[in-house]
């Protein structure tokens, strides 16, 4: 048999011809494998046959020849499959396709754009241009300068209204049967069921103002708000309110005298809100007003010097129930009074003392908006248990304080504790004795939960010989008013001083103030001065009458810091002396929960150091904090496109002080053309008759012109107003003569654009409507634009309209595909897909907007995220029509204008096509036609990239996939399609993997409960705990017991919480907290042209091939399809990952503090100030012998 064998395998008849396929060493070494197993199976089967039947072997003898001859055909096939497997794929033939859709590409993008006309008409003007570096040192200044003339002028608003409030006081006596009618801001202009207007409201003329985000205000007048909870009829409230309407004139004149004013505003003491201009005060959905003045920063930060304050709980078994939702209610609206000046820590007390948050332990952390939070977190799962030991909570509290004056730490101003309890029955005035007399240097302040009263001397008591304050609080309606009480205490030493300080407060969102999300929702700062009393008969009291304010928007503030003098990537920045950011492009200050946009629970308290994080060793933090003045350079990495794309910058940064405020001003300029300005000059009648295309617009955010001065040119747009100026028509604006004299050049040398696309479009047998818009920007906001296709053809309809801030100039950044062909080679084409918004895998929790948005920005932003989501809801056919508008690519290159040795970026232009235009040029391309000669072609010839085992794509520089066979890979990272591909590039150094840190994520909480239970060790300890219980509680309800308070007062009504529970009915998993991230970006390294390699996966291997594409920042992948390697690699996604600290790591970041700068005043003693008015309480008695047996009792129990 293994002649006959051998002879067929070498017989004419019998061999296989696997064309070219069966090349080289390995082929045969695998021919060779193949014979020896199928000789094998024919011997196998020789002696199968023997041992089956010996007899029979001569008959089977043709048998097995037909069966050694079927085997081997079969073998034979399987060979030509398994080495078409391991196909090679000729380089040659990547790098020809690569180099042909490169030039088509490149000619197509050339032509529709019209890029070389434009770049040789700012090449035509460079002989009568200048380039001038730009300084940062002195641009800082200069900025902070104007800025700090404009905050200038709002405190000087604030003085006067100050002064006047003060003579209206003193002129005023207060007449406790006062009638007087006002205009209550929530009853204007209504009528009850007869027709009649309401009692406080009346007729009230409001009309629409552009100036104060488009309100219906009354600027003739201010009017009154009255909180729900403070009754508008009230004595002190008619009083206030009759004194106050001095400040009426007040308002107007300072109005008249600032037209940039925004609010001003009268906080009273009494609760009232004087608010100019008069505004209809819309409640909230259960009709209550809960807005009070009173609990706002600026009114807080105005009335006293910062604080040090440790609040200390009571959580013993006798503060079950509702006393403990008092107490944690209480606690809340404290800490609801501090800001970012003030430091505290909280700590409960039973039979032992410990602190809500361990980490803190025996240290005072900054009250900034975060840590605020975190406590409202942990107060909320306090429990009650045991017996209250206060003394032990009052020394662990004066240890706190005292360590922190001793180190330095802390504010170094006010010192108090809060005292909240339901009673105190210990000895305590040696603790009193040992830390805090005689100087009393901490303030001690009480507040005694619950109806009952039978320890409120001893809780007076301690208030009242420590210079605090004693409120009784026995529903959750009292707390309000009755924390608010240690504000008047505190603010005592600078009344009676009469130091008028002014504050400028952080970054904050008037949630409250607004009726819509949009304006609800901008970031401002505001500037407030304290009113005193000025009667001498009420000196010693210090009687603060209330706070006078004017809000800032911070979006007007960076005005002044124009986009145009700071290049492509440049930008300016603003923190506080706390070193949290008031303003930056990067701040990200809200996050959607459901449909709605919410600010971050920390939105305001935001480091520099977690935006500018490549300044690990926070050295421009540092200088900034201290006020200093001066520069450095930073090697960065900054994300565009929605996060997914990184741009390596080289950033010097300049900063500098803001006189007279707590502020600080940076700016960044980037290396290359961030350094350079160029000058060029036309005659206005030139530039005028340019500007007046109808293919032109200017940046509409940033300030050619000012007109928010005169109420007449508030409607005008800023295209609008350059031309009203240089026309002559409105001769008294306010206009930037550098800024125009740039747009006027530049709508000159880019007004031949308009004639060459015109002239594409006429030519309408050269055209394909598969191009939709081409467009150019210049550095002075300057933009021109044509539609190739009309709207009811176009797929990016939204491309370049208002809701398309990516694109756009704003106040904040350039278009990003202006920023992106800044850092490509002017003269070369980059190419993308823009990111899309339903796509966004780095945010999906978050809104990316900017401080710096408006309120109709923010309300267009709002009705396309509704617009999006009533698509997404919407039919089949919608859902492809969303798609396919996701289907568009971007061709963007940059031009730039050359004097000597110096280079500045004029501009940038582009068109943007739909994807299937360069599908089909890339198809056609690639694809060899069968008669191909293959006779000097290694490797499968003819190659097509539309055969089932060839799998072609075209990546950018940072790994998306443009163009693929499957239409849903559009889009995507092409690690997520063949992530065995991605790895080995990564690993082979032609694409690079490169970190990203989020400080400002918003992550899912993890699910998790606690559950810990004391075992009963035995029958009689469980009686004997049931026994305790029953006699401590038995005791207590007797000392608490009053037959005439039980007869005067109603124990039995029902307590409702008057703040909103229900998020605490969320799922912890549902809840989203602020997180810190990382997160990949990929970029190409361009020195590697092309690759080739080939892939084990088991029991295949794929072999790829990577040709970059001439003159573009595109890659051609062909790679081989029918290997999968999904097995041995995973996929490569750019999800991001949250950083986890381990306890001790979280803990220490908590703990530390960074470098800050105090404020400059501090007023926490004066030796006239009246401590005996410390609050009241009725008159009560104590049933000697019952609180003796509950002493015995609780040392016994101890």
């Amino acid at each position: 048999m293994s002649d006959s064998f051998s002879s067929l395998l070498h017989s004419e008849k019998t061999s296989w011809n696997c064309n070219s396929t069966l090349q080289g060493h390995s082929q045969r070494a695998t021919i060779a494998g193949l014979m020896q197993i199928a000789a094998a199976a024919g011997m196998n089967g020789w002696s199968w046959g023997n041992a089956g039947n010996a007899s029979k072997s001569e008959r089977s003898g043709p048998r097995r020849g037909k069966l050694m001859m079927l085997l081997w055909i079969i073998l034979s096939s399987s060979l030509c499959l398994m080495v078409d497997g391991q196909l090679r794929i000729s380089p040659e033939t990547v790098q020809e396709w690569a180099v042909s859709f490169g030039k088509e590409i490149a000619a197509l993008s050339a032509r529709y754009s019209g890029a070389k006309l434009l770049q040789k008409k700012y090449k035509d003007v460079e002989g009568v241009v200048k380039i001038e570096e730009v300084d940062g040192a002195e641009l800082v200044k200069t900025f902070a300068e104007e800025m700090e003339e404009m905050l200038g002028r709002k405190m000087k608003s604030v003085k006067r209204l100050a002064e006047a409030a003060e003579d209206a006081d003193f002129y005023h006596d207060y007449n406790e049967t006062m009638e007087f009618d006002y205009y209550n801001s929530l009853l204007i202009n209504k009528v009850d069921e007869d027709g009649n207007a309401l009692p406080l409201g009346g007729e009230f003329p409001l009309e629409e103002n552009e100036h104060f985000n488009k309100l219906p205000v009354n600027t003739q007048m201010s009017n009154i708000q009255v909180p729900t909870n403070v009754y508008n009829r009230d004595p002190d409230i008619l009083n206030g309110v009759y004194m106050s309407e001095a400040l009426n004139e007040v308002f107007i004149d300072n109005f008249q005298k600032d037209p940039t004013l925004t609010w001003q505003y009268f906080g009273s003491s009494t609760g009232f809100f004087r608010l100019y201009p008069g505004i209809q005060w819309i409640p909230d959905d259960n009709g209550v007003v809960t807005f009070d003045s009173r609990n706002r920063n600026w009114y807080i930060q105005a009335a006293t010097s910062p604080k040090d304050v440790v609040i200390v709980v009571d959580v013993s078994g006798s503060m079950k129930g509702l006393r403990l939702t008092i107490a944690k209610h209480t606690i809340n609206t404290i800490l609801d009074t501090l800001g970012e000046n003030d430091f505290v820590n909280i700590i409960a007390y039973s039979d032992y003392v410990r602190y809500v948050e361990p980490c803190f332990k025996g240290m005072l952390v900054q009250a900034d908006l975060d840590n605020r939070e975190h406590f409202k977190l942990l107060v909320d799962e306090l429990h009650v248990k045991g017996e209250g030991k206060v003394k032990k909570a009052m020394k662990e509290s004066f240890k706190i304080l005292n360590e922190a004056a001793a180190l330095g730490q802390g504010s170094l101003c006010n010192q108090a504790i809060m005292l909240i309890t339901d009673g105190a029955m210990e000895d305590f005035q040696d603790v009193f004795e040992e830390f805090n007399w005689p100087e009393r240097r901490v303030r001690v302040f009480t507040y005694l939960i619950g109806r009952e009263m039978t320890f409120a001397d001893n809780v007076k008591w301690i208030a009242c010989n420590n210079k605090g304050y004693y409120t009784h609080v026995s529903t959750l309606a009292d707390v309000q008013e009755n924390v608010m009480e240690y504000l008047h205490v505190l603010s005592r030493p600078m009344v009676i001083n009469h130091d008028h300080d002014i504050i400028w407060t952080e970054a904050y969102m008037d949630s409250v103030l607004f009726n819509t999300q949009a304006q609800s929702l901008l970031l401002m700062t505001s500037v407030a001065m304290p009113v005193f009393s000025k009667k001498k008969e009420t000196l010693s009291h210090g009687i603060l009458l209330g706070v006078v304010g004017t809000d800032v928007a911070l979006r007007e503030l960076m005005r002044l810091a124009p986009r145009y003098k700071l290049g492509v990537h440049g930008y300016a920045y603003l923190i506080t002396n706390n070193g949290y950011i008031l303003s930056h492009p990067d701040l990200r200050p809200l996050y959607k929960e459901g449909k709605k946009l919410k600010p971050k629970p920390n939105y305001n308290s935001v480091d520099l150091s977690e935006v500018e994080w490549e300044d690990t060793e926070e050295k421009l933090r540092t200088a900034m904090v201290k006020g200093e003045t001066g520069g450095m350079s930073l090697d960065v990495r900054t994300s565009v496109d929605k996060g997914t794309r990184v741009m390596f910058l080289k950033n010097d940064y300049s900063y500098t002080v803001i006189n007279e405020t707590p502020f600080s001003l940076g700016i960044v300029l980037t290396r290359g053309y961030g350094q350079y300005i160029f000058i060029g000059n036309v005659s206005v009648e030139e530039g005028l008759h340019d500007l007046l295309a109808p293919d032109l617009t200017i940046a509409n955010e940033w300030t050619y012109c000012e007109t928010d001065i005169d109420p007449a040119h508030r409607k005008l747009s800023q295209l609008q107003a350059v031309v009203g100026y240089l026309t002559g028509k409105e001769p008294d604006l306010d206009c930037d003569a550098l800024l125009l004299q740039q747009t006027l050049f530049d709508a000159v040398v880019t007004a031949p654009m308009e004639a060459y696309w015109t002239a594409l479009m006429l030519n309408t047998s050269s055209m394909d409507d598969r191009v939709e818009t081409v467009f150019l920007g210049t550095r002075s906001g300057l933009m021109r634009f044509q539609r190739y296709t009309g709207i009811e053809k176009r797929i990016a309809k939204s491309f370049l309209t208002s809701a398309d801030k990516e694109n756009m100039f704003t106040l904040d950044h350039f278009p990003v595909w202006y920023r992106r062909a800044a850092e490509y080679p002017a003269g070369q084409f980059l190419y993308y897909m823009p990111r899309q918004e339903t796509r966004d895998i780095f945010r999906d929790y978050e809104a990316d907007y900017s401080a710096t948005l408006s309120a109709e920005e923010l309300e267009l932003e709002l009705q396309a995220e509704e617009g999006g989501r009533q698509r997404r809801e919407a039919d089949d056919d919608d859902v492809e029509e969303e798609e396919e508008a996701g289907r568009i690519l971007i061709a963007t290159t940059a031009v730039t204008v050359t004097v000597g040795k110096k280079t500045a970026i004029a501009g940038a232009i582009g068109v943007q096509m739909t994807l299937e235009l360069i599908e089909s040029r890339f198809w056609a391309i690639a694809a060899q036609p069968n008669d191909t000669d293959c006779s000097k072609v290694e490797g499968a010839c003819p190659l097509r990239c539309d055969s089932f085992d060839i799998a072609c794509y075209v990546i950018d520089n940072n790994g998306f996939v443009l163009i693929s066979k499957q239409r849903n890979d559009a889009g995507r990272f092409f690690g997520e399609v063949d992530g065995s591909v991605m790895t080995t590039l990564i690993r082979m150094g032609m694409f690079k993997r490169v970190s990203l840190f989020d400080y400002q994520a918003m992550c899912k909480m993890n699910s998790h409960s606690v559950s810990s239970a004391r075992p009963l060790l035995s029958p009689f300890y469980g009686l004997a705990a049931a026994l305790k219980w029953f006699l401590s509680n038995f005791l207590l309800f007797l000392l608490e017991f009053n037959i005439c308070g039980f007869w005067h007062s109603d124990h039995f009504a029902d307590a409702k919480p008057s703040f909103s529970v229900s998020s605490a009915h969320k799922k912890k998993g549902d809840i989203l907290q602020p997180c810190d991230t990382e997160y990949p970006s990929f970029v190409y390294e361009p020195s590697v042209k092309e690759t080739n390699s080939i892939i084990k996966c088991g029991r295949c291997q794929k072999m790829f091939v990577v040709q970059q594409i001439p003159e573009s920042n595109l890659l051609l992948l062909v790679v081989q399809a029918d290997c999968d390697c999904s097995r041995q690699f995973s996929p490569i996604n750019m999800e991001p990952k949250e950083v986890k600290y381990n306890a001790s790591v979280k803990c220490d970041r908590m703990r530390s503090q960074k470098i800050r700068r105090r404020p400059e005043s501090c007023h926490a003693y004066h030796p006239q100030e009246n401590a005996n008015d410390c609050g009241g309480a009725s008159v009560i008695s104590l049933s000697a012998s019952l609180f003796l047996a509950c002493l015995s009792f609780s040392a016994l129990a101890s």
